[in-house]
């Protein structure tokens, strides 16, 4: 099982991060957090990166079934998808497969729950897929 469901767009970054905006609000998901990866870099340690962006994706009512299955599961939240530049005009958006990564917890339920998260996830990949197709 792969830990992520990818896809890569004929883009300009910043049309790449809408729209994966957009396609994660479609499927009842909102950004609660935003990392620019290029900018903490260059901030931080002085490299220079490609373009590179962590939106913190949460589903509110599949966070509270995750809480409610496993208390300490915030760990692990909120489900990570990454943008990032490849080669110009070529961005690949990638959101964690939360099934594989809540394999190391012993909680049946809440796997079942995580497969449920990923279908979600997954349907938003593919959403930008076809839209990227277009």
């Amino acid at each position: 099982m792969s830990y992520h469901f990818s896809t890569t767009l004929l883009s300009t970054f910043d049309k790449a991060v809408a729209d994966t905006r957009e396609a994660l609000k479609a499927e009842g998901f909102g950004v609660i957090t935003e990392i620019n990866v290029t900018q903490t870099l260059k901030d931080k340690i002085g490299v220079d990166f490609r373009p590179y962006q962590i939106l913190g994706a949460c589903n509110p009512g599949m966070a509270w079934e995750a809480l409610k299955l496993e208390d300490k599961i915030g760990a692990m939240l909120p489900c990570n998808v990454v943008i990032q530049e490849r080669e110009a005009g070529e961005i690949e958006v990638s959101a964690i497969n939360p099934a594989a990564s809540m394999q190391s917890v012993d909680n049946p339920a809440l796997l079942a729950h995580a497969a449920v998260v990923g279908e979600h996830l997954a349907r938003v990949i593919e959403r930008l897929r076809v839209a990227g197709s277009e």
